[in-house]
Formats: structure tokens, C-alpha cells, sequence
């Protein structure tokens, strides 16, 4: 039986509103905090079959969520690629920055072995599932991880470097771009075969592109990403989240080959269902969800009314922040099972 989540992507009717939080596994929880503690880092907790497959089975144990997400980090593909990664404590995620041709070239094309403890984990946690939940497997898309590796940080909301290199170097970001689009495919596809059932791309930083850039770097290469996929596993659905995108979201959902579309809590609701050809995710705020637990909890029920009786899957407008108490967690969790159920 297929779960929620894949039947409300489908346009099939369900009982209630299926529902996931993007990082619901993370550092609001204490029991992640303690587990965090015993990985000699974020990269080797990743890489911990054991360690990951807890850490991604806690929300669910909490919450009673529709849907586990692996835990992992989009920057485990360039980091299988052979791109030196680690993440600092206060500051994020530092790479080696890959910024011209004699770099770009080295990349490795073949990552599955490296990630191989990813599919492991993913064996794991869909042994320990219930049936009727989703196991949601994910990569970032091309453009957003080309910005980690050129920048080799998080730079914020502008991205100048990546622009200017695209700009300056095309062939070479093509190259790149491309490179990622073979090796997350491949990446992807050892996730269904692991046992995930749905899939997602990340690609949080779209928004800082123009309507022609957009059309190259996030188009183009999500739809050859979509394709390749599809080409080994045409059952599984997958999710975009191409954050920030504002009227771009519905070129999005036409071009692009995804199935469901997840937006961020910027975009209102009821404009992308008119606007968006496909199923939407989204889109609480989720600063609201850790200020204000009474607003949260009347913004989820506005957001499930809104999206009632259409094809929608309630998640966050991003990722979950981790000051968010867990009391507000569980209160809006609460509400949407209350609502049309």
C-alpha cells in the first residue's frame, strides 16, 4: 500500500493531511544532542549507519510523522567527489573551493562506494518503519551544491562569486553542473534502492538567480537530473524545492519534471495552488513555529484550509530552526491531525 505522502503526490485520496518538517531530525531535540555527541563529527555521524539511522527514526518517534528523511547533508556529494569537507562548529560547512578546469576535472564521477553507508542507513531506518510511511531520500540540486563548492562556504543570499563565475566561465560551470547531475542521479538511485520511496532536491539557493539563469542552472539541469532518475526507478516520486523561486515557481513546475513542488513560506499559499501545476509541500514559517506556538498553530490550520481538498503535503516554508521548542513541534503536529481527519 502506498503511503500518504506518495498517494497525496498521485492526486489519490487519503484520510488526514500527511505532514514532515524539513531537518525535523536535528539540534532541537536533545536525544540528536546526545548522539551528536558521541560522532568525532557531523561528517562521521553521516557516515554511521547505525548513528544515522537513529538520529533520522527520532522525529518519528516523537511526533508520529508521515514520513521519515534520512539524516544526512547535501555536501556529501561533492565530499564523495573527493572535495575536502568539514563542518565548523559556529560557522558552517568549509570546502576547498573548485575554481577552475584542472580542479573541476579531478572530480571523481563514481561516488557510490563513499556513500554507500547513506544506503545502509536507509536499510536501516525502512527495516524499523512502519509500512505506511515514507522513507524520503535527497541530494541538493546541481546549482545549490555548485555554489558550496566554487564560494567553499555559505555565503548567505547573494552568491556573487558562483553568479560571476557562470558568467565568466560557462563552459566550466557547465561542466561542473553536469558532473553533479550524473552523480546525484547515481546517488539517488542507490536511496530507492535502499528503501527510500520518495525523493527530494534541495535546491536552496535558485532564488538569487535571474529568470535566463534560472532557466540554465535550475531548470535544465534538475529536469536531466529527473530524467536519469526516472530512468531506473519511474515509480518513485520526487519532490523540488527550489527556494526563493517567486513567480519562477510555476516555470518550475512545468519544465522542471518534478512531481510535487515544495515552496517556501514566503510564496502565499493559495496564489501557488492557483499558479503551480503540480502538488505542493510547504509552507509554515518557521520562525513562527519557534516564537509563537498559539500563531503557529493558527497558521497551520489557515494553511491546512487553504489546502483543503487538494493534492498537499504540510511541511515548513524551510528548515526547522533548532531554538524551536518541542512543545511547539507537538502542538502543531496536534493540529494537523485534528484538522480534516
Amino acid at each position: 500500500m502506498s503511503s500518504s505522502i506518495v498517494r497525496a503526490i498521485r492526486g489519490e485520496p487519503s484520510p488526514g493531511i500527511p505532514f514532515w518538517f524539513m531537518r525535523q531530525a536535528g539540534r532541537y531535540l536533545p536525544e540528536y544532542r546526545e548522539l551528536r555527541a558521541r560522532a568525532k563529527s557531523f561528517l562521521m555521524l553521516c557516515y554511521t549507519p547505525d548513528l544515522a539511522a537513529e538520529v533520522t527514526l527520532q522525529p518519528l518517534k516523537r511526533f508520529d510523522m508521515s514520513a521519515a528523511i534520512i539524516f544526512s547533508d547535501i555536501l556529501v556529494v561533492p565530499h564523495a567527489m573527493g572535495v575536502h569537507v568539514e563542518f565548523v562548529t559556529g560557522e558552517g560547512p568549509r570546502l576547498s573551493p573548485v575554481t577552475d578546469a584542472k580542479a573541476i576535472a579531478h572530480l571523481k564521477n563514481d561516488v557510490r562506494g563513499h556513500l554507500m553507508p547513506v544506503g545502509q542507513a536507509i536499510q536501516q531506518v525502512r527495516a524499523r518503519m512502519k509500512k505506511e510511511k515514507s522513507l524520503i531520500g535527497f541530494c541538493g540540486a546541481p546549482w545549490t551544491v555548485a555554489c558550496y563548492m566554487i564560494e567553499g562556504k555559505n555565503v548567505g543570499d547573494h552568491w556573487q562569486e558562483t553568479r560571476k563565475f557562470a558568467l565568466q566561465e560557462p563552459a566550466l560551470i557547465e561542466t561542473l553542473i553536469d558532473k553533479l547531475v550524473h552523480v546525484s542521479a547515481d546517488y539517488l538511485s542507490l536511496q530507492v534502492e535502499a528503501g527510500a520511496d520518495v525523493l527530494q532536491l534541495f535546491d536552496s539557493w535558485a532564488g538569487v538567480l535571474s529568470e535566463r539563469e534560472y532557466a540554465k542552472w535550475v531548470i535544465a539541469p534538475t529536469k536531466k537530473l529527473v530524467s536519469l532518475v526516472r530512468e531506473k526507478h519511474p515509480e518513485v516520486p520526487i519532490i523540488g524545492f527550489p527556494r526563493c523561486s517567486g513567480v519562477l515557481y510555476e516555470d518550475y513546475a512545468k519544465r522542471a519534471g518534478v512531481d510535487a513542488v515544495g515552496i517556501d513560506y514566503q510564496t502565499p499559499l493559495a496564489a501557488a495552488f492557483t499558479s503551480i501545476s503540480k502538488p505542493l509541500q510547504g509552507n509554515l514559517d518557521p520562525l513562527l513555529l519557534a516564537t509563537d506556538r498559539e500563531k503557529a498553530i493558527a497558521e497551520t490550520k489557515h494553511i491546512l484550509e487553504v489546502a483543503h481538498g487538494k493534492p498537499f503535503i504540510f511541511n515548513l516554508g524551510h528548515g526547522i530552526l533548532p531554538e524551536t521548542p518541542i512543545a511547539n513541534v507537538t502542538a502543531v503536529c496536534e493540529a494537523i491531525r485534528a484538522t480534516h481527519s
